[in-house]
């Protein structure tokens, strides 16, 4: 009897330390998951710093910064396009940042650009040169269609009474923007007759990854659907061509990359921005800002 019970006992003694030894396993599994999940999501947010440094740029600092001489710190005299690139960068990535809509469509199914930009919200986005331009379509009564707003904000108007729309210097204050980003710096140039502030680059890593994104965009990672393609990317890529800039990005490419960058380039312009703007999840006012430039 007492052999049983101290096998009993013994038993009881052995199930215990092996609930503990148990136990203890699993906390020690528990928080080791608990580490990984904390690795992980410290990971994650070192990865999302990253993401922050390569998107950081605005739709018009990018286009810019396809446009500008490396070294001499300036876009082509030639280029009279990017100017109204610019202003139709701004209109888009309002959009994009949920400030600006087109009005409805109505019963009769306006086109896009006979559709008024409205104002959706006025927070400010933290971007002096697009709140300014918030700011102008906010407080405009009767509201202006896209067609409108790029060439009001462009300074393009014959109503010297809408001279006050247009947004000066913008290229002299997007170059600045990237100065304080670390993307170029300043520098004072000689023309024979006259000084001109110039901002060559100093990070070209920044724009090497922008030229990569639009290269790969149309190559390695081309999806032949624009609803799938994400919207900033699709806006650049149109904007980029309007501005009379894509060519820089595709320039270093071998001659076959270079065609068929192009070919699927074409692709997208050839689209009825109409018929696009009516599908799924798709930005009404960025396809009426494509259609102000294809038409």
């Amino acid at each position: 009897m007492t052999s049983l019970t101290q096998r009993s006992s013994g038993l009881v003694q052995r199930r215990t330390e092996a609930s503990r030894t148990s136990a203890a396993d699993k906390d020690r599994g528990s928080g080791d998951e608990d580490f990984e999940t904390r690795r992980g999501a410290e990971e994650e947010e070192v990865e999302d710093k990253g993401d922050c440094k390569e998107t950081r740029l605005t739709l018009m600092e990018e286009v810019l910064l396809l446009g500008l001489k490396d070294r001499e710190g300036y876009t082509s005299f030639w280029n009279d396009c990017i100017s109204s690139g610019l202003r139709g960068c701004m209109l888009i990535e309002l959009a994009i940042r949920g400030r600006l809509h087109l009005e409805a469509c109505g019963m009769r199914r306006k086109s896009l650009l006979a559709r008024k930009v409205i104002c959706k919200s006025d927070a400010p986005t933290g971007d002096v040169l697009l709140d300014e331009a918030l700011k102008h379509v906010k407080e405009t009564q009767p509201p202006e269609t896209v067609q409108s707003w790029i060439e009001l904000l462009s300074g393009e108007t014959w109503n010297p009474l809408k001279l006050h729309y247009q947004l000066r210097n913008v290229r002299e204050r997007l170059a600045k923007n990237l100065v304080e980003k670390g993307v170029l710096t300043t520098e004072k140039q000689n023309f024979l007759l006259f000084d001109m502030t110039t901002h060559p680059l100093t990070n070209n890593n920044i724009k090497q990854r922008l030229i990569k994104r639009v290269q790969e965009a149309v190559l390695e990672k081309w999806v032949n659907d624009p609803h799938r393609m994400d919207k900033r990317l699709l806006a650049l890529i149109f904007l980029a061509h309007s501005s009379d800039v894509l060519e820089n990005a595709f320039s270093p490419l071998l001659d076959d990359q270079y065609d068929l960058a192009m070919k699927r380039v074409r692709q997208l312009l050839d689209l009825e921005p109409e018929g696009e703007s009516t599908k799924t999840n798709a930005n009404e006012l960025l396809w009426a800002v494509v259609a102000a430039f294809t038409k």
